[in-house]
């Protein structure tokens, strides 16, 4: 009976440290997988004269779409191999915005996490992480 008390006080002493190193471990996997996102944005805009992914043809007058830009960064495997995942939600879907939208945190708002990964809008060339809250440096995830 000693032991098991002895167990439960050391796993309670243990248990909050081991879950701060997992936030901060998902902390920083989701900055890494934005910089590989941005990177293969700005490549793919580089070298198709500065039009982003995800506008079908290359024609930015074509509404984007998230199974184009998926097709444009993966398929040949020159940007992505794959569309890396966010780690707090485990999504790897990209919600495309149109033109007409703005990528602020109140769009952000409207879409669940749990149904996309990440936030991204083809005219600024801008992909933001959706996830609501701030990190453990009080650092809002959307500003990563």
């Amino acid at each position: 009976m000693i032991v098991v008390s002895i167990l439960g006080i050391l796993a309670a002493i243990v248990y909050p440290e081991f879950q701060g190193h997992v936030q901060q471990a998902k902390e920083a996997q989701a900055k890494a997988n934005l910089k590989l996102l941005r990177e293969a944005i700005e490549r793919y805009a580089a070298e198709h004269g500065g039009v982003p992914p995800g506008h079908i043809s290359n024609n930015p007058n074509n509404p984007p779409t998230f199974v184009i830009l998926q097709n444009q960064l993966t398929v040949t495997k020159k940007y992505l191999s794959t569309l890396p995942k966010n780690p707090f939600s485990d999504q790897s879907i990209i919600r495309v915005l149109s033109s007409e939208q703005t990528l602020d945190e109140a769009t952000a708002a409207i879409y669940s996490p749990f149904d996309a990964g990440w936030i991204y809008h083809p005219a600024t060339k801008s992909i933001k992480l959706n996830w609501p809250g701030t990190d453990s440096q009080g650092v809002k995830f959307f500003d990563y």
